[in-house]
């Protein structure tokens, strides 16, 4: 089954990426004669669309997603994170710089507009007011201020620099927790991990039995008066964390993980373990 899985549904993410880039050098062609720069965000939602939909996924979402530009703030488990919350939501991305060098894949993310960051290089600043700018543009803006994927299984402490910048802006700072589960489990195979190769991690996917994947839109959370950004990212952390240990629980997850702050490991433990 695996090899079937995998010859019907690469053909066919390879036939949306064809017919995304093909659109995307349309799109560049049409600027380079008009002048103008026109909007992706909605060829950017219906190209992640179509990529979850190859990679099997079957998504089931609690909330409302946002109406109005906000900051979305999510914990990270795959790349695969961003065709789910990019297909049920118009939103630009702040992604690893990483990811701008994988082939075509980076290229079309470049194309929709996605902000690149590279860890450790000192550019927090310079994103921040990146993230402002697109907010106050009317756009909203998704991190992952993890840092790093995990597991899936608990949320990593937060880097808390970039959530300033929806308070620079007035924008809401929407919380979303994601989850992959499969047969009463946290799926095994949706976590890119480690060492490992993205080319190595989509093949398996393909090939694997679909997972559910858990989205829970949670209510905005307003920084209080005085309050620093690191105790305002806790505060968005402690809310995605429990939306998690609840998709895992109504999943049916034997023996749920708590995922309360006490139950994370030091951030040097997991990022020894993490990609």
């Amino acid at each position: 089954m695996a090899a079937l899985r995998l010859a019907f549904r690469l053909p066919l993410l390879m036939l949306v990426l064809s017919v995304t880039a093909l659109v995307a050098l349309l799109f560049l062609l049409a600027e380079g004669v008009t002048r103008r720069r026109y909007d992706r965000t909605r060829l950017a939602q219906l190209c992640f669309v179509c990529c979850y939909r190859c990679l099997g996924l079957r998504i089931r979402q609690t909330g409302p997603t946002p109406r109005s530009p906000a900051l979305l703030v999510s914990n990270h488990i795959s790349w695969s994170d961003i065709p789910v919350l990019g297909g049920l939501t118009q939103t630009r991305f702040l992604s690893k710089a990483e990811v701008a060098r994988w082939p075509l894949v980076g290229w079309l993310a470049r194309q929709a507009g996605t902000l690149f960051i590279r860890r450790g290089g000192g550019e927090a600043a310079q994103r921040r007011n990146d993230i402002r700018e697109t907010l106050e543009a009317g756009q909203s803006v998704l991190i992952f201020p993890e840092g790093t994927t995990s597991a899936g299984l608990t949320v990593l402490p937060f880097f808390p620099r970039l959530i300033g910048a929806a308070t620079a802006a007035g924008a809401p700072i929407v919380p979303v927790s994601i989850a992959y589960v499969r047969e009463d489990d946290p799926c095994h195979v949706a976590p890119f991990i480690g060492d490992d190769e993205f080319t190595h991690h989509l093949i398996r996917m393909l090939a694997a039995p679909a997972p559910e994947v858990r989205v829970t839109w949670h209510q905005p959370v307003a920084p209080l008066p005085g309050e620093s950004a690191r105790d305002l990212s806790n505060r968005v952390r402690e809310v995605i964390v429990e939306g998690l240990r609840r998709s895992h629980q109504e999943a049916g997850v034997r023996g749920a993980p708590a995922a309360t702050s006490s139950s994370v490991a030091s951030r040097a433990e997991m990022i020894s373990r993490s990609k």
